[in-house]
């Protein structure tokens, strides 16, 4: 039988088995065979598929990826199973990667205004590239300020030795910006300057103060795995999970035991455990004794439950059983979390040390199945800069000291609270330049824009924050050729760089500084990749997507455990009779804080409480709906003290305590695409520029609100439809708090 046109194409799609070929991982059998043959049209052409192997920096999260690309184009991305922190797992917003590399809205060129506020015109990179030398250059007039996002790997490394080199400000932005507090926490009672891997997988017993980490905090990819193994195991019993917090997220709704405390009392509620702990006798002796200065219970006595439970809105007979529960030998090893909100507040250090203090009182510190120390990065960081210094920052530019700034992926204009009115200072800068590859709020008012790749089109290196407690060093490669003429962040600033006659740059480009740090990695000869030639390292690396050293673990060392406080710290009072409801802000679970809006994949991913996209709302509990003379979908407005407001529509949720009013982030854009501008609200707006008293950290979680109606009514879309949210038969939820 002669062979046919479809036969040949069908054969010759089967052939190819990719870019990735390594140990423990292969491409599964059903991603190369060929659907439906018999269906199959005589002229589709099947082509061949390549995998490869990448890793891509979300935040604060960092996931080993395989990218599916047919015929050029990448078509689908999955979780790599040989990365040691994903395993194979991936989230929405690495799958939302495609859509960034294809978005319609894309900046595809370089732009510049000819006059300021005029239009872009298009220009070529030699051009472009003359212009950014031309502004550096004239740094001596005034300082120039480079703003990113929190980077890693070789390209915080590049962005460093450019600032260092050229003289220009270097300031880390994120919207909340709070995981300075728990890195803070965590290095004055353990020594750790990198954040520790919270072994989840193999703990028995989880307290969780605020961390929404099955849902969007830090890495919920690599803790929804560990969750799984938590619960169903093999060989192990079932984890028990309490949370506490303020509001009913996706962590609260899957624990065993959900526990409100009001807003800012964290810290209150985990020294009234240790106290407890401590008093009985049952917390480990040593910790017990470092974290007291030797004096046991008694320098806790402030903290005892019946003292605290008015303040936490936690009974005291439950706070007595949380400590039972945590120091419980059947319990162990437990693990103690904290974040998010609480960590957001303007006592969020005090908070922080309390609650990671108790790891060490339960012997859970740099064990299995509770806090595991990582080891020191081998790239730089650039970590967030504190609220009180953005302040500081927006001043210079409205007096004139700063006269430049240069943002990627730093949307000032859209992530700083309202009321310190980011905007207007960047329109006093004379210059921003812009190397984002969106037209965001802060890009829209640049006057220069070097638009710069996805991360699926540039050369890169990620270290994982936190860690699986050994080294582990994910490897960036372009999975696609640059789709528009941009460039990689990293290389515009080495060419400029060169430009300016600046020593010390890690490499000509971006390729050459990963393979220099590759050649660096090679020269160990051990780890997951060991070859006689750097060229067969390189290329195996590239294959599995990474290099990792089990054997390259913290020393474990640490300074003698500080006293804990033996007072609460002063927090100014809040009017909490003209503003009644504690605001309590959330990422969206596609979107996060904002960075995430222009993507619609991570527009559609519902909310896992109340199914809503694409929009923004005010959880109300029903009781105080009532009281307010509000149903679902009525829009409100929400105010804070700073008299800011923003109009939203309520969703009716029992499960929402009485005294909060909680609102997600990460819409109500004036920009950033067509698919994020004019939707919904920014909650950021009203937020109050309040700050951690230690670490001047943004405390986003410390703004309170009143709720009033107005005449206008607007359906949340969720995939729920219209049906409301009821509370379950023969099932109540108590919520105690006093004045």
């Amino acid at each position: 039988m002669p062979l046919t046109r479809r036969q040949f194409l069908k054969w010759a799609g089967v052939t190819s088995i990719g870019a990735v070929v390594f140990n423990g991982c292969r491409v599964p059998d059903h991603e190369i065979q060929v659907q439906s043959p018999v269906e199959m049209p005589e002229d589709l052409v099947t082509g061949r598929d390549n995998y490869y192997a990448t890793a891509a920096q979300l935040g604060m999260a960092s996931e080993g990826l395989l990218v599916r690309v047919m015929e050029g184009r990448a078509k689908k991305i999955e979780g790599n199973p040989d990365h040691p922190v994903n395993t194979g797992k991936h989230g929405i917003r690495a799958e939302a990667l495609l859509q960034a590399l294809y978005h319609p809205d894309r900046i595809k060129h370089p732009l510049i205004r000819i006059a300021k506020g005029g239009p872009f015109v298009e220009i070529g990179w030699d051009d472009g590239i003359r212009e950014l030398v031309r502004i550096l250059n004239g740094r001596d007039q005034g300082e120039v300020l480079l703003a990113t996002p929190l980077l890693r790997g070789r390209v915080a490394d590049v962005v460093k030795a450019f600032a260092d080199g050229s003289g220009v400000r270097l300031q880390g932005f994120d919207p909340l910006g709070c995981e300075s507090v728990v890195r803070e926490a965590l290095r004055q009672l353990y020594g750790q300057n990198t954040q520790p891997d919270f072994d989840i997988a193999h703990a028995s017993y989880i307290l969780n103060f605020g961390a929404d980490f099955l849902g969007t905090w830090v890495n919920p990819t690599h803790f929804s795995r560990g969750y799984g193994e938590f619960r169903q195991g093999a060989g192990r019993s079932r984890g028990r999970l309490v949370h506490v917090g303020a509001r009913y997220s996706t962590t609260a709704a899957a624990a065993d035991h959900w526990v409100y405390a009001t807003p800012g009392s964290e810290g209150l509620l985990a020294m009234a455990i240790a106290y407890t702990i401590i008093d009985e006798g049952t917390a480990d002796a040593d910790a017990a004794s470092a974290l007291t200065g030797g004096q046991g219970a008694r320098a806790l006595q402030a903290f005892a439950p019946d003292s605290v439970a008015w303040q936490t809105g936690v009974d005291a007979h439950v706070i007595t059983e949380l400590a039972h529960e945590l120091a419980d030998s059947h319990n162990r090893p437990a693990l103690v979390i904290g974040g998010g909100p609480s960590a957001a507040q303007e006592n969020g250090l005090f908070n922080m040390i309390a609650v990671y203090a108790l790891n060490a009182l339960v012997g859970s510190v740099n064990r299995p199945g509770g806090l595991v120390f990582n080891p020191e990065p081998v790239s730089g960081r650039i970590r967030t800069t504190s609220l009180r210094d953005w302040k500081q920052t927006l001043a210079d530019m409205r007096s004139g000291d700063i006269t430049a700034v240069l943002v990627r992926d730093a949307d000032l204009a859209y992530g700083l609270p309202g009321e310190l009115d980011a905007r207007g200072a960047l329109r006093s800068v004379e210059t921003i330049v812009s190397f984002s590859s969106f037209l965001d709020e802060t890009s829209e008012l640049a006057d220069l824009i070097l638009p710069c790749h996805t991360p699926l089109e540039e050369w890169g290196t990620d270290e994982p924050n936190p860690g699986p407690g050994y080294t582990t060093v994910g490897f960036q490669q372009p999975a696609v050729r640059p789709f528009h003429e941009t460039w990689s962040f990293g290389d515009v600033l080495l060419s400029a760089g060169s430009e300016l006659g600046l020593s010390d740059l890690p490499g000509a480009d971006m390729r050459e500084a990963v393979r220099s740090l590759a050649m660096e990695l090679h020269e160990r000869k051990r780890g997951s990749v060991v070859q006689p030639t750097f060229v067969e390292f390189w290329k195996r690396t590239l294959e599995r997507g990474g290099w990792w050293d089990i054997r390259a673990t913290a020393d474990g060392s640490r300074p003698e455990l500080p006293a804990l406080p033996s007072r609460p710290p002063n927090v100014s009072p809040a009017d909490s009779k003209r503003y009644p409801l504690h605001l309590v802000p959330f990422e969206g679970i596609g979107v996060g804080a904002g960075q995430y809006a222009h993507l619609p994949w991570a527009q559609s991913a519902p909310d896992p409480i109340t199914s809503a996209v694409w929009d923004t709302w005010v959880e109300l509990n029903p009781h105080t709906a009532d009281e307010l003379g509000l149903k679902n979908n009525d829009v409100v407005i929400v105010e804070s003290s700073t008299g800011r407001t923003i109009r939203v529509p309520v969703y009716i949720n029992p499960a929402t305590p009485p005294s909060v009013a909680a609102v997600p982030m990460g819409q109500g854009h004036r920009a950033f695409t067509s698919y994020a501008a004019r939707r919904g609200a920014n909650v950021l707006d009203i937020l109050e520029p309040a700050e951690d008293a230690e670490t001047g950290a943004f405390a986003w979680g410390a703004t309170r609100v009143r709720v009033s109606g107005t005449t206008r009514t607007r359906v949340v879309p969720k995939l729920e439809g219209i049906e409301p949210a009821r509370q379950l038969h023969g099932e109540e939820l108590i919520y105690v708090h006093k004045a």
